[in-house]
């Protein structure tokens, strides 16, 4: 099976570039000048991923994101020149899964792709299938949901993977490296900050109060454990 990767980009020298090294791979791909036209595709067209740029005309791709995760759970890079922290935590608040700055690497947004990829395949091949129950907690996988108090909560996939890989082992002290591997397979030296923003948005829909958590535990120094609470 060949997935099919849309691009939103307005400079068309890098829509040419990751074009090519993707189609190189084996991926189809669809291609688009700005973030409204990258929204018809998505919404006209099977697409598996998609990489897109911050700074386009018609619809920027932090409103790209927040309409594409409205209706999919595709995995999402976004690919930008804005390289401020703040920048890079509205990106994934809004629902990407990763985030990687101009200038790159194109070999890098293969590996990160794959990853990506992998990791939406493995929670659709039964990987995930049996429920993981933990107090109020209970995660449905054909939903990509927790559950709460009977009370459905919607995440993203990459938040799901984490959330299943700590509810795996309650008690048990994940390192950011052994969590971002246990998403993607994949680690990156500048994922560390993209790790803390995702327990953030984890702590924000499961918590009653995020700024004093009680099921998902900061180990400082070592990491992050998930703890029952009835």
């Amino acid at each position: 099976m060949a997935y099919t990767i849309l691009i939103a980009e307005d400079d068309q020298d890098i829509t040419n570039l990751v074009r090519l090294y993707l189609e190189s791979s084996g991926y189809q791909v669809l291609c688009a000048p700005d973030g409204a036209a990258a929204l018809e595709l998505a919404r006209t067209h099977p697409v598996d991923m998609a990489v897109l740029d911050i700074m386009m005309p018609r619809m920027n791709g932090y409103e790209l994101t927040r309409n594409l995760r409205a209706i999919s759970n595709m995995p999402i890079l976004i690919l930008s020149a804005k390289n401020a922290d703040s920048d890079k935590i509205l990106g994934l608040e809004l629902g990407a899964d990763d985030y990687l700055t101009k200038p790159f690497n194109p070999l890098e947004i293969i590996a990160r792709v794959k990853a990506n990829l992998r990791r939406v395949y493995e929670l659709n091949t039964g990987q995930t299938s049996s429920a993981k129950t933990l107090g109020p907690l209970r995660l449905d996988s054909s939903a990509l949901q927790v559950i709460k108090n009977g009370i459905p909560i919607a995440l993203t996939p990459t938040e799901y993977k984490i959330l299943s890989c700590l509810m795996s082992a309650p008690g048990r002290i994940f390192t950011k490296v052994q969590l971002y591997e246990s998403v993607s397979g994949t680690y990156f030296e500048s994922d560390e900050n993209t790790m803390m923003v995702h327990i953030s948005k984890l702590r924000d829909k499961i918590e009653d109060d995020p700024r004093h958590p009680r099921f998902i535990i900061t180990v400082r120094g070592l990491g992050y454990k998930i703890e029952a609470v009835e």
